[in-house]
């Protein structure tokens, strides 16, 4: 058992307040770092589908987060399971070129959809 004695009241405060933050579960954020249109997509036989995207902002990176928007509703989250730069593989893409995309388990990819790429924050919950 931990006995502690404080001068100040407010020392007890952040104390407590520290320890039951403690106890609460972490806060996930996510914060987007990219986007890309899918300008042409490429159906490969026992590979699925490939989108030809154009990084329109930010830059898209392979170990991140995905989500899929069609017509400014999410369609699909998941992870990004190739990304190429002509026939490289690439960890991450700029804005303003264009590389190719596999999504991971969705092949549903058409003209005009939005690929955004983002990293998901863990951040200790406080009072």
């Amino acid at each position: 058992v931990e006995i502690k004695t404080y001068n100040i009241i407010y020392g007890l405060l952040d104390d407590a307040k520290a320890l039951l933050g403690g106890l609460m579960s972490p806060v996930i954020s996510e914060e987007v770092v990219g986007q890309a249109e899918v300008r042409q997509t490429f159906a490969v036989a026992k590979v699925g589908t490939i989108a030809g995207c154009m990084v329109t902002d930010g830059k898209i990176e392979r170990h991140l987060g995905a989500r899929l928007i069609r017509d400014g509703v999410v369609v699909y989250t998941t992870h990004l399971s190739s990304l190429k730069r002509f026939n490289d593989d690439v960890k991450e893409v700029g804005k303003g070129y264009e590389c190719g995309i596999m999504l991971e388990n969705y092949n549903d990819l058409k003209e005009g959809d939005v690929i955004e790429v983002f990293k998901e924050k863990e951040e200790q919950a406080t009072l």
